[in-house]
C-alpha cells in the first residue's frame, strides 16, 4: 500500500479540504502528537472555514524526532477525532494538510532554513509545546550555537535575526503545560539578550512581540494501538499513514492577550472554541477543578467498587449520579466564571470521560492521589465551607474513599508501593512519594477515627492542618465508617440520598 502523499490522496478520489501551497505564516517549535492534533489542526480548520491560506513550518526541539517521516509526506497526515458530543458518539477523520514541511535544527541546512523562515514578511505567529521542561533557562547556550540546546535560546536566535532583518514583532502562542508558560518564557528570552550582551534596541524590539500564556485542554492518545484496527483503517483510508493522530474531539484554547488578538487570530470566525481573555486563571481553575477535580474525586472510590475504566462508571446511575452532584452543586458554584460556561464545560467533561473510543484505566488515574486531591478538590472544598458554612457532602466522601483507597486491606509496603486490595479480592499497589506510603503503613492499626485525625492533620500532606476545619475530622470519620461497612457504592448514594 502506497503511503501518504498529496498524489496518493488524489488517487484515493478523496473529496475533503486540502490546501497544497500556501504561505508559511507560522513557525511551530514541537511536531508531536499533540500539536499535530491540535493547533495544526486548527489553522486547518481556519484554512478551510475562513479562508486563512496559511502553512506551518514544524522545527524539531530535540535530535530526535519525525522531520523525515513528515517530509516524505509532504505534510500530510491523518487526523481521527473520536469522543462524545452532546452525549453521540462522533469518530470524524480529516487529512490535515496545514504543514509544508518539517525542519531538523541539528542538521546544517534546516538550522539555516528555520533562520530564513524567521526572516520572512510572511510570518506572523509562533507555536511551541516543547514539554514542561522545555520552557527553561539555560546559561551554557551561546548566540554562536547552531542550534543552542534549549528551545528558548533557540527562540532568541530566531527572533533576533528578524530584528536584524527590519521584520516586525511575531505573535508567540506558548503550549506547555506549565503555569504562566509565555511570560516565562518571555523572561528566558530577556535573560539570554542581556547574557549575549543583544543590542539595546533589540530588546526594545522584544516588546513589539506578543508573548502569550494559554491553557490548551485536548487529550491526544496518538496512535491506533492495535495492529488490525490500525490495518482496517487504512485499508479504509486507501493508503499507509505512518503519521496518523488520534485526538478526542474537545478542544480549547484559552490564550491570554490583548483584545486585538481575538480578531487577528483566525480561530474564532472558524468557530473555534478559542477565547483571548486578560487572564487564563479563572480558565486554568475550571478545568483544574472540573476536570481534573471531577476525576480525583470520584475514581478511587469507584475503583474500589469493582469498577476498572471511566466510561463504565459514567454508565452507573450512582456513581455517575455522585459526580454530577459534586460537579454542578458543589465545585461549579464556587467557581469565578459565567455559570453558563460552567455547566456547559462540565457537561463536556462528561461526553469526555463517556468517550466510547477510550479505555481510561482508573488505577492510572488514582497516581498520587494525595497530591492531586490537595490541588484539584481541597480549593472546592474550602471555598465551599466558606460560601455555605456547610461541608460539601459528595467532595468530603471523596476525602474519605481517597483514605479508604490508600488505608484499607493494607498488606505490605514494598520497593515499588503499598499494595492493598479491594473487596472483590483484586489486589492493586498504591503509588505515590514515599513518606506518604511509609505514613499510611505506620497507620495500618488505627481505627476510623485515629486513622482520619492522623491524616487530616497531616500539613505536609495538605498544606495545613485540616482538623481545623470545622466538622471535618468527624463528618469524613462517618463517611470512612459507611464505605467499611455499607461498601463505596451505598456510601455514594447516601450523598444523593442526602442531597435529594
Amino acid at each position: 500500500m502506497k503511503t501518504l502523499n498529496y498524489q496518493v490522496l488524489k488517487e484515493t478520489g478523496y473529496t475533503g479540504y486540502v490546501l497544497e501551497e500556501g504561505p508559511e505564516k507560522v513557525l511551530q517549535f514541537g511536531e508531536g502528537n499533540f500539536l499535530r492534533a491540535f493547533a495544526d489542526c486548527w489553522f486547518d480548520l481556519a484554512n478551510e472555514r475562513v479562508g486563512w491560506n496559511g502553512k506551518c513550518v514544524l522545527v524539531q526541539p530535540i535530535p530526535q524526532g519525525l522531520a523525515k517521516e513528515i517530509n516524505a509526506q509532504q505534510g500530510l497526515y491523518t487526523l481521527c477525532l473520536r469522543g462524545r458530543e452532546n452525549g453521540q458518539p462522533v469518530d470524524r477523520r480529516r487529512v490535515i494538510s496545514a504543514v509544508s514541511r518539517c525542519l531538523n535544527p541539528y542538521e546544517g541546512e534546516d538550522y539555516q532554513a528555520m533562520l530564513e523562515v524567521a526572516i520572512s514578511p510572511e510570518l506572523e505567529y509562533i507555536v511551541s509545546n516543547t514539554t514542561e521542561a522545555g520552557i527553561v533557562y539555560d546559561p551554557t547556550c551561546k548566540l554562536e550555537d547552531q542550534p543552542p540546546a534549549s528551545f528558548p535560546a533557540k527562540l532568541t536566535q530566531v527572533l533576533y535575526r528578524r530584528w536584524q532583518a527590519g521584520q516586525p514583532g511575531l505573535v508567540i502562542l506558548s503550549c506547555e503545560l506549565i503555569d504562566s508558560n509565555g511570560t516565562i518564557l518571555q523572561d528566558c528570552v530577556e535573560r539570554h539578550a542581556a547574557q549575549w550582551g543583544l543590542e539595546e534596541t533589540f530588546v526594545e524590539w522584544l516588546k513589539g512581540c506578543t508573548f502569550c500564556s494559554t491553557l490548551v485542554d485536548r487529550i491526544v492518545p496518538g496512535r491506533i494501538r492495535d495492529r488490525e484496527e490500525q490495518a482496517e483503517l487504512e485499508g479504509e483510508l486507501g493508503y499507509a499513514d505512518p503519521l496518523l493522530d488520534v485526538g478526542e474531539v474537545f478542544g480549547v484554547w484559552v490564550i491570554q492577550g490583548p483584545e486585538w488578538l481575538a480578531d487577528k487570530l483566525p480561530f474564532r470566525a472558524a468557530g473555534l472554541n478559542c477565547p483571548v481573555v486578560p487572564d487564563v486563571t479563572p480558565y486554568k481553575h475550571r478545568k483544574v477543578r472540573i476536570l481534573n477535580g471531577g476525576h480525583t474525586g470520584f475514581v478511587p472510590g469507584a475503583y474500589l467498587a469493582g469498577f476498572d475504566i471511566v466510561r463504565d462508571c459514567m454508565a452507573h446511575p450512582v456513581v455517575r449520579g455522585f459526580l454530577e452532584q459534586m460537579l454542578y452543586r458543589e465545585i461549579i458554584p464556587t467557581l469565578e466564571l459565567d455559570r453558563t460556561d460552567l455547566e456547559q464545560f462540565a457537561k463536556a467533561v462528561e461526553d469526555r470521560f463517556d468517550n466510547p473510543f477510550v479505555d481510561h484505566a482508573l488505577l492510572s488515574i488514582c497516581l498520587n492521589t494525595v497530591s492531586k486531591w490537595r490541588a484539584r478538590n481541597l480549593p472546592s472544598l474550602l471555598a465551599y465551607q466558606r460560601q455555605t458554612g456547610q461541608l460539601p457532602p459528595c467532595l468530603t466522601m471523596s476525602l474519605a474513599a481517597a483514605i479508604q483507597f490508600y488505608c484499607g486491606h493494607m498488606e505490605e509496603l514494598t520497593d515499588q508501593g503499598l499494595v492493598c486490595r479491594r473487596s472483590d479480592g483484586t489486589a492493586y499497589t498504591v503509588f505515590d512519594d514515599r513518606w506518604v506510603l511509609e505514613f499510611c503503613w505506620a497507620h495500618r492499626g488505627d481505627s476510623a477515627g485515629e486513622l482520619v485525625r492522623a491524616i487530616l492533620s497531616h500539613e505536609q500532606m495538605w498544606g495545613m492542618d485540616l482538623t481545623s476545619v470545622d466538622g471535618l475530622t468527624a463528618a469524613v470519620t462517618a463517611d470512612l465508617e459507611k464505605i467499611r461497612t455499607d461498601g463505596v457504592l451505598a456510601a455514594y448514594a447516601a450523598c444523593l440520598e442526602e442531597n435529594a
